[in-house]
């Protein structure tokens, strides 16, 4: 009589987070960040979202997630639904505004950005457009990178919606 073996399956950590913020191949184009909100992180219980980012960190170091998550991991925002509501606002100003463009599709994990479109293009050719994304990095949870040609400058570190509001002529500008 021979013995029985079990396999036993341990799930790799890179995969199981890789499906957690897999955005679905049904998904091509959204117009907002609310539109883009489809993955499991989104989706699932706050609680599941927090435990496996940090167990999957825990064993693998940083792993692709949008600012909203990691902030919170970190104790920095209050909730899920708080980072929802602040990239909606965001999203609320510059889609009311001429030449602004949100851009879903960018790093695994992170969440879009916006371009001002306008600034895209110049006499003397191409160059990148004026963006807006959202990062952890400081507490106002905006950056905007100027238009430029070759290596991007720094960052600008936006204090919120409501510097944002008083410094987007200024950023437009930036042609």
């Amino acid at each position: 009589m021979t013995a029985t073996r079990f396999l036993h399956l341990e799930p790799m950590a890179e995969l199981e987070w890789t499906e957690a913020i897999e955005q679905g191949f049904h998904r091509t184009t959204a117009s907002s960040p609310a539109e883009w909100r489809n993955a499991w992180i989104h989706r699932a219980p706050e609680a599941d979202v927090l435990r496996l980012y940090r167990a999957t960190c825990a064993r693998s170091g940083p792993v692709p997630s949008p600012w909203w998550l990691r902030a919170l991991a970190e104790g920095r925002l209050r909730s899920r639904a708080e980072g929802f509501r602040f990239e909606d606002r965001v999203h609320a100003f510059l889609s009311a505004r001429r030449g602004w463009e949100y851009v879903p599709w960018g790093l695994d994990g992170e969440s879009g950005y916006w371009e001002f479109l306008p600034s895209e293009s110049t006499v003397s050719g191409h160059r990148f457009p004026t963006t807006i994304s959202l990062t952890d990095r400081h507490p106002g949870w905006l950056d905007v990178l100027p238009a430029h040609h070759g290596p991007p400058p720094e960052p600008v570190m936006v204090a919120g919606v409501t510097e944002l509001r008083a410094s987007v002529e200024e950023f437009e500008a930036l042609r």
